[in-house]
This record gives structure tokens, C-alpha cells and sequence, in this order.
């Protein structure tokens, strides 16, 4: 069954929610069998997400969590209580998905077909509630079907402006359109949060960044996201809420391939994986890496899509990289090496090699570094390749080892809005 769901690639994308809606009804509507809450914005939305479903969790409840993209497999992205969906339930579900699409004579997506996936696996299994993040938008979203009690808004940036709108406050609308009963928002720039006020009405909530927390991330932006993320699992839980055992469990919860540190037999830090993929994510690492590791430079190993910004991403983390390591996976997505090249050159940086990612090449780079940390990041996909290579060499790796490696995504702006960023 992953060859019909690879099958949907072709499709590209479709603007609009009606294929979605009319194999839900047909399929019984799982989505109104439990409570969602959604996240949407253009950067943070997998962490706050995982952060509250642990959160969730720890209060005795039985919590779905959908997430994208993933790192090695698709499994990774529907999970109940961090226990990803297993590969016999996952074929069961898209068998469900293909015949309802086959007898009403639709083609869903890609992204689509995950989202149907995962409401009929949260329908069955009887959960409390779930915990959804949104692809790439809001309102023409396939997620947006869920329709969450709660939605959470973490970041507003200038992303993907062809589909979303040439301003941020466009982008603001486009994301919280998705819908909700109570809104939290991070704090926003005034003309900001004028437009929020206006589509939340007075349900919404602003949470105090609590920055005493203590969390296994390296960053500031990681404790935002992580008090939006108790100020959700507050009112979602309501009077059986428990503040001291949420911090407790933000103690040890990691979101993978963000700001994760790889630690060698030595102690000592072999590489540093962050999957920035914009210039908002470029600069939160900025911002990470000046208060955790200052006056350092590191070796870099870059990669990066084609429709991303580069320039601006590299201007960001220009002042921490002292040469890099330009590199691509198979993805079609990625920037090809001799663009990438000629681009960082331009740009000042010092190229030190240009090859496709390999684990020799990963070996060579470390070697390199004289013990040194070395810095990757660029794109989650290629965090997630990084990740495939080197989880048989690192503890913090373990999860991903009974996890087979399955595709992402394409993205193909001649066909419209991508189901996912």
C-alpha cells in the first residue's frame, strides 16, 4: 500500500478542502469522534505539538499527535502516546483510503491521504484528543476539517508567499482561518495582533513566557514554544490541570533533528542537527548558538531546497560558520550542488567541498573538524537523511532504528497550494 500512497505525489497539490470532506463523509467522518486541538505558523509548530501531546499524556489521557514532515518514516507522523502507527495498521488505513477514493472517483493527495489516515486510526483507537498540525496553511489545510477546540498560532514569518500572501499579516490570516473555539498566540508585533484580535474575537489567550524552564532543547525560542504549549494543555485539562508535572515532563522531552546534539563516545559533541529551513528558523539557531556556544564557529555542513532563500538563511548564520560543506540528498527538491556552490561563494562563504550526502562524507567532515562540533542544517530533509545514516551510531538516535525509510513530499508550484511546507 505505500506504492498508492507514493502514487499521490503526482498530484502535487490541490487548493481546496472538498476531496478531503467527501472521503471523510464517506469513510463516516472520524474526525468528529474526538477533540483536536490545532497548531498552525510558519516555524515552531512541531515542537509546541509534541510538547503538548507529552504533556497530555503524562495527565492519563490517550493523545494522538500529527505531525509533518517526517524524518525517516511516515509512521512517525501519526502516533498515540510517542508509539508511532505500526506498518500493518498504516497498510489497513490506506486500503480504507483507496477504496473510498476509487468509489467516489477522486484522487486525494499525498498530505491528504495522511490526514484521512490519521483520523480513522485516532477514530479507532478511542483517544482523548488530539493534537494536529497543520501542512503549510490554514483554512484550505486538509487538517482544517478537525475542526480544533484549540488552536495555537507559534510564529508568523514571510514563507512560501506565492500561496500564503506577500505580507505577514496575509500570512496571519491565511493561517488562523484554519478555525477554532479558544486561540493562543505567541507574542506578535502589534499590527500583528490587531488582525489576531479580530479573528479570535475575546477568545484567545497571550501565555507569559515562563524562562526558568528547564527543557532538553538548547534555545530561547524552545521555552516559548514550550509555554504555549502548558498554556493549551491548561485549557484543555481545566480543573485536573497539574503545572508541576507538565514542567517535569518538558524536562526530558525531545522534538528530534532541532537543535539536537550528537554526543561521541567521549562525551564530546560530534555534530549538531537543526533542520532551520528558513531565514525565521535561520535566526532562532543564530540566537542558539550565540548564548550556548559563544564566540564559536563551526564546520557546516548546508543543504537547502530550491525555493528556499539561502542567501538570507546563510546572512543569519553567517557570523558562527567558519567553512562549509555544501551538500544535496536524492530529493528532486534539493538546490543542486554547483547552484548551491556558486551561491555561497557569492555570498563570502568559504566552500570547503560540494558532494551528495553519503555517510563517507558525513565521516570525512567530522574528521575534519579536529573534534570540533559540526553544525548541520539547512532542511529537515536533509536533517532526517542525516538522521537515517547515523541512528545505528547514537543513543539519541535509538527511536528511529526499527523505522524503515519512506518518501516525502514533492512540491510543485505549477499545480497550487502543496499539502505541506
Amino acid at each position: 500500500m505505500y506504492d498508492y500512497l507514493n502514487s499521490r505525489l503526482m498530484f502535487g497539490v490541490k487548493p481546496g478542502l472538498s476531496t478531503t470532506q467527501n472521503i471523510l463523509c464517506y469513510l463516516g467522518n472520524p474526525q468528529r469522534n474526538f477533540k483536536s486541538i490545532h497548531v498552525v505558523g510558519t516555524n515552531g509548530k512541531g515542537s509546541v505539538s509534541y510538547f503538548l501531546a507529552g504533556i497530555l499524556k503524562a495527565h492519563g489521557l490517550k493523545v494522538g499527535l500529527f505531525t509533518s514532515p517526517h524524518l525517516v518514516s511516515i509512521r512517525e507522523r501519526i502516533q498515540i502516546n510517542d508509539i508511532p502507527i505500526s506498518k500493518e495498521d498504516l497498510e489497513n488505513y490506506l486500503l480504507q483510503v483507496k477504496n473510498a477514493a476509487e468509489q467516489l472517483k477522486v484522487e486525494p493527495t499525498f498530505f491528504e491521504v495522511l490526514t484521512i489516515v490519521a483520523f480513522l486510526y485516532f477514530r479507532d483507537k478511542n483517544i482523548d484528543g488530539a493534537v494536529v498540525e497543520a501542512g503549510l496553511g490554514g483554512r484550505y489545510d486538509s487538517t482544517a476539517l478537525a475542526k480544533g477546540e484549540i488552536t495555537i498560532l507559534t510564529s508568523i514569518g514571510l514563507e512560501h508567499t506565492e500561496i500564503l500572501g506577500n505580507s505577514e499579516i496575509e500570512i496571519l490570516r491565511e493561517k488562523l482561518m484554519i478555525g477554532g473555539d479558544f486561540y493562543i498566540f505567541p507574542p506578535l508585533k502589534e499590527e500583528l495582533l490587531v488582525e489576531a484580535k479580530k479573528l479570535a474575537g475575546n477568545n484567545y489567550s497571550i501565555p507569559k513566557i515562563n524562562k526558568d524552564l528547564v527543557l532538553a532543547h538548547l534555545g530561547d525560542h524552545y521555552k516559548e514554544n514550550a509555554s504555549m504549549a502548558l498554556a493549551a494543555a491548561e485549557k484543555f485539562c481545566s480543573h485536573f490541570f497539574d503545572l508541576n508535572k507538565s514542567i517535569e515532563v518538558l524536562k526530558n522531552r525531545f522534538w528530534p533533528g532541532r537543535m539536537e546534539i550528537l554526543k561521541g563516545k567521549s562525551g564530546n559533541i560530534d555534530f549538531i542537527l537543526d533542520g532551520a529551513h528558513n531565514s525565521h528558523g535561520a535566526k532562532r539557531l543564530s540566537e542558539a548558538l550565540k548564548n550556548n556556544f559563544p564566540h564559536a564557529q563551526f564546520i557546516t555542513l548546508f543543504g537547502v531546497l530550491k525555493e528556499k532563500d539561502s542567501k538570507e538563511m546563510i546572512g543569519e548564520l553567517l557570523p558562527y560558520i567558519k567553512g562549509v560543506y555544501a551538500t544535496r540528498t536524492p530529493y528532486p527538491r534539493f538546490k543542486e550542488l554547483d547552484d548551491l556552490k556558486t551561491e555561497l561563494e557569492n555570498l563570502g562563504v568559504n566552500v570547503l567541498s560540494a558532494k551528495n550526502l553519503t555517510k563517507e562524507y558525513l565521516h570525512r567532515i567530522k574528521e575534519t573538524s579536529k573534534n570540533a562540533p559540526v553544525l548541520i542544517t539547512g532542511s529537515l530533509y536533509m536533517i532526517g537523511a542525516v538522521i537515517e545514516l547515523l541512528k545505528n551510531d547514537y543513543q539519541e538516535l535509538s527511536f528511529f532504528r526499527d523505522l524503515e525509510p519512506t518518501s516525502n513530499e514533492q512540491f510543485t508550484p505549477s499545480l497550487g497550494m502543496p499539502s505541506q511546507p
